[in-house]
C-alpha cells in the first residue's frame, strides 16, 4: 500500500509505468466515478486543477480523467500558469479542453533562465526562494515579455471555445506585496476582459 504521495514523472524506470496503472486504474478513476455520480446527483459539477507532480498534471491527463468519470460534471479549473512552467502552449490547452473548462485561474509564471539553462524546468526549491528558482509564479503580466498581449490572447481563446465563466486571479508571487500584486492583476484584466456579449449570431442553415 502507497502511504505517501507518488508524482510520477517519468516512464522509467519501467516500475512507473505500473505505478501509473495503479493510481489510474484502482484508485483515480474508481473514486471520481463515485465521486461524480454523488456530484450529478446534488446538480453540481466538479473543476479539476492540473498542476505538476499530481496525476492529472496535463492537458492530455486532465482528459483521461474526464472521460472516465463522466464529462457533464467533472471538467478544469484551468490555471495557466501549471501548464506554462511545463512548456505547454496555452492557446492550444484552452482550444484542446474547449467546453470542458469549467472554471479559470489568472496567474503567471516568470522563467529565470540563468537557472533552468543548468537544471531544466522541475524544481523542488521552495517558493519562497524565487531568487534559487528555474521558475516563480509571478504577478499577472510580470511573466511574459508581451504582457497585456498574451492575455488579451488567452481571454480571446476562452471566448472562442465558449467560456463565458469568471478569472480568478491567484497571486503567489514571493517578491510582490499580494495587495499591490492583486491590484496589478486586476488592473490588467479589466484592459483585456470581454465583458459584453458579441453581436453577431451564427447563421441558421
Amino acid at each position: 500500500m502507497i502511504r505517501v504521495p507518488t508524482g510520477v514523472t517519468t516512464s522509467w524506470p519501467p516500475e512507473n509505468l505500473d505505478i501509473l496503472d495503479y493510481q489510474w486504474n484502482q484508485v483515480a478513476i474508481p473514486y471520481w466515478k463515485e465521486l461524480a455520480a454523488f456530484a450529478r446527483d446534488k446538480g453540481v459539477k466538479l473543476a479539476v486543477e492540473a498542476c505538476g507532480g499530481q496525476l492529472v498534471h496535463s492537458t492530455s491527463t486532465m482528459l483521461r480523467l474526464i472521460e472516465a468519470t463522466g464529462a457533464d460534471v467533472v471538467g478544469a479549473n484551468l490555471d495557466p500558469s501549471h501548464l506554462m512552467w511545463m512548456g505547454a502552449d496555452i492557446p492550444t490547452v484552452i482550444r484542446t479542453l474547449g467546453d470542458a473548462i469549467f472554471h479559470v485561474h489568472a496567474k503567471d509564471i516568470r522563467i529565470n533562465n540563468w537557472i533552468s539553462a543548468r537544471d531544466g524546468l522541475l524544481d523542488t526549491v521552495p517558493i519562497t526562494e524565487p531568487g534559487s528558482r528555474a521558475w516563480n509564479y509571478v504577478t499577472l503580466g510580470l511573466g511574459h515579455p508581451d504582457g497585456a498581449t498574451f492575455w488579451a490572447d488567452f481571454v480571446y481563446n476562452l471566448r472562442a471555445v465558449g467560456y463565458d465563466g469568471t478569472l480568478n486571479i491567484e497571486h503567489e508571487d514571493a517578491l510582490v506585496n499580494s495587495v499591490e500584486g492583486v491590484g496589478r492583476a486586476a488592473d490588467l484584466l479589466q484592459q483585456v476582459a470581454l465583458v459584453d456579449p458579441p453581436d453577431w449570431t451564427p447563421a441558421k442553415v
